[in-house]
């Protein structure tokens, strides 16, 4: 048998800071960059009840780990659970099984932090969000992190969700938020462009976005659906997260590709490329790019093996046991 470390989602809750995942997502993303082995999510939908099931993985090699995330969403109660294994990358042996959910908008706004640092003008200082929800919340806070920001304005269709975001974040972040009543409104003049949403269309207008501007988009993962019009992709030096997802699931692309405004040679590079220096990121001060955040199982690892440790150094977490094949499968 195999002790395995359990860390629950409220375990986790206060193991790590943005900055802190964004260190070990950038590592991650190196490492892919470098050949680190990654797959593009798996996914499974049910009519009924209406749900999904995905997965998705990676090996970090030099980080010793390896693993991704198994979550439902959807059913018969309309929620969704996120469970991360981790395993030794050496061993193959278990180490821990993690509640995701604490981690999800702090590992997913990790990776839009680790593009605009490669992506985004060093002198970035203005942000436009789309987007209030906790996607949105963990978007911004790790973009804190990388940039000196001097003002934020945020545009969600809920006049009370955009002014309680922007509340909360100014009192949380060394800046002032603003809600603003129209998604034009967020997106002109802002140097850091970042939609988090479940829209199935464009949230803004492409021919808004000044020169020199960066997009990350975060809440498109469906091949019907997108944030993105046709005109921000065409405009842009494009960079998924995984180029095998981007044909799959990247709506926006997708949506370009079917218009004939752009075909795959589009893709720039991943992000892991950038970040190894295998590819060149922004070029001129005047270019607009995108990142394009499906969400993969790079940056889950690097997230779930920066808290294992953390776990481990403070003493935290329960054990399970596992039975490796060498015991269990003993055909009695």
């Amino acid at each position: 048998m195999t002790d395995t470390l359990f860390l629950s989602s409220s375990a986790i809750a206060g193991l790590a800071e943005p900055v802190d995942y964004v260190a070990a997502v950038e590592a991650g993303y190196r490492q892919r960059g470098e050949g680190a082995p990654a797959e593009p999510r798996t996914k499974l939908i049910n009519e009924s009840p209406p749900g999904m099931l995905t997965e998705y993985a990676a090996i970090l090699q030099e980080s010793g780990y390896m693993g991704g995330y198994t979550y439902s969403a959807g059913f018969g109660e309309r929620d969704a659970w996120f469970m991360t294994p981790l395993f030794d990358a050496d061993s193959g042996a278990p180490l821990a099984l993690l509640d995701g959910a604490s981690m999800n908008p702090f590992k997913t706004g990790a990776a839009g932090a680790v593009g605009v640092d490669y992506l985004a003008r060093a002198d970035s200082e203005t942000v436009g969000i789309i987007g209030s929800g906790a996607q949105a919340r963990g978007q911004l806070r790790a973009t804190a992190t990388v940039r000196d920001l001097s003002e934020v304005r945020v545009y969600s269709p809920t006049r009370a969700n955009r002014e309680a975001f922007a509340e909360e974040m100014t009192a949380r972040l060394d800046c002032e938020v603003t809600a603003v009543d129209a998604s034009a409104d967020a997106v002109v003049d802002a140097d850091i462009v970042i939609t988090a949403t479940n829209a199935s269309e464009p949230v803004f207008d492409g021919e808004l976005l000044a020169p020199g501007a960066h997009v990350t988009a975060m809440g498109q993962y469906n091949p019907t659906k997108r944030e993105l019009d046709t005109t921000t992709i065409e405009r842009s030096t494009y960079v998924p997260d995984l180029r095998e997802r981007v044909m799959q699931d990247a709506g926006s692309f997708i949506h370009a590709v079917d218009e004939g405004a752009v075909d795959e040679s589009h893709i720039h590079a991943e992000l892991g490329a950038v970040v190894a220096g295998t590819a060149v990121g922004r070029e001129t001060p005047d270019e607009i790019t995108v990142f394009d955040s499906g969400g993969t199982g790079i940056e889950t690892v690097a997230a779930a093996g920066m808290l294992y440790e953390r776990a481990k150094e403070q003493g935290l977490g329960s054990t399970i046991s596992f039975a490796p094949a060498s015991e269990a499968l003993t055909g009695q």
